[in-house]
């Protein structure tokens, strides 16, 4: 009776999954551009990129927005970089571009959302594109992403970029990121009216600049890690919609070529989206443990029918996670490894929550930030 119990468990929680009408694992929401519009006026659009020690980057970033059309402004935060981000920056300045020596970090305030703050003084278009400095845009998706917000009377839109998918942690861990983050924040219910569930994804966010300052600017999120999610939510609060997909045509140029770097950047925030509450990290790992864990210990239980019920939720487990292996072109065999995956995301959580605990908190790019 035991075992067949906890097959139920695992081949239940499956099933709802399945079920569930906003389908968080579908890859139905997504935009890609088709064709290059060097000819569309962008000039009701400023891009506003916060940059530190990305001179390895930073001139493909450029150079993509360049490519979407004319009189794009942009104005890139150089947030005291020790490389030569501002130098390779500089070389791309021109009539449309502008480069701005980031002030230091006051207290109170994350990196990146102090470097916005500081360019956002400049903008004086009708629309802001917050775009990552290590985010590469294809030819014609930002015209693409205005038209969308016009059409459907969106304040804010968002993709979320194709990841670098070469190394062999990158094709194992990084589209389950996608999965992951697909499961916590479904993009149907965050593209809806429902207000209990709001996402975005920093690496490409267009969003109609007097919502930035009706929120009181970037000031209103100051100390959030994850300020993609927050700022969709303070906009989605205000009655005004949201939208957020994935992408062909927006690319993450940061590699992660090995494990030790993946680790850092979902440890980073990963206590933070549990809140630093013991009780949601226990119920996350019993989560985790009845989704990936119950399906494959059940194929080895002594009843049948619990073997049964076992190799019926790890068939929904597969299904759920090949749209986004073939959304991304990954072979679905992958999808073999997702009670593995789910487990390195789960020591990763971990490893967050212990450094919370520790007092070391978070670090990024020679930054650490130590939640109270």
């Amino acid at each position: 009776m035991v075992w067949n119990a906890l097959a139920v468990i695992g081949g239940l929680a499956w099933l709802i999954i399945l079920l569930l009408p906003w389908r968080p694992w579908g890859t139905g929401e997504f935009i890609d551009s088709v064709q290059a519009t060097p000819e569309a006026d962008l000039g009701d659009i400023t891009a506003l990129i916060p940059a530190r020690n990305e001179a390895g980057t930073i001139g493909k970033t450029l150079s993509g927005l360049q490519a979407q059309g004319r009189n794009l402004s942009i104005v890139l935060v150089d947030d005291q970089s020790t490389d030569e981000t501002a130098a390779v920056a500089q070389a791309h300045a021109g009539l449309n571009v502008r480069v701005l020596s980031g002030e230091p970090l006051p207290e109170g305030w994350a990196g990146k959302l102090w470097a916005l703050e500081q360019g956002f003084r400049l903008v004086t278009t009708p629309l802001t594109l917050l775009i990552d400095a290590d985010i590469e845009l294809q030819p014609g998706i930002l015209g693409l992403l205005r038209q969308r917000m016009r059409e459907n009377g969106l304040g804010l839109i968002s993709l979320m970029a194709q990841m670098h998918m070469v190394s062999f942690w990158e094709k194992l861990l990084m589209p389950a990121f996608v999965y992951f983050f697909r499961m916590l924040y479904p993009f149907r219910l965050s593209n809806s009216s429902f207000k209990g569930v709001a996402a975005a994804a920093g690496g490409c966010i267009l969003i109609e600049t007097r919502l930035i300052r009706e929120i009181g600017g970037f000031e209103a999120i100051r100390e959030e890690l994850i300020d993609d999610c927050a700022l969709a939510k303070k906009v989605k609060l205000r009655g005004y919609r949201t939208w957020v997909g994935l992408t062909h045509s927006v690319h993450s140029l940061r590699p992660y070529s090995h494990l030790s770097g993946i680790w850092q950047m979902v440890s980073r925030t990963a206590s933070c989206q549990l809140r630093y509450s013991v009780v949601l990290l226990l119920a996350t790992t019993l989560a985790m443990a009845a989704l990936f864990w119950l399906p494959v210990t059940g194929l080895v239980f002594r009843s049948a029918s619990a073997k049964v019920i076992s190799a019926g939720a790890l068939v929904a487990m597969v299904f759920t996670y090949l749209p986004t292996l073939t959304f991304y072109g990954r072979s679905k065999a992958w999808a073999l490894a997702l009670p593995l995956i789910a487990t390195l995301y789960l020591a990763m959580t971990w490893s967050s929550m212990i450094q919370f605990w520790s007092g070391s908190g978070s670090s990024w790019k020679g930054r650490s930030y130590n939640p109270t």
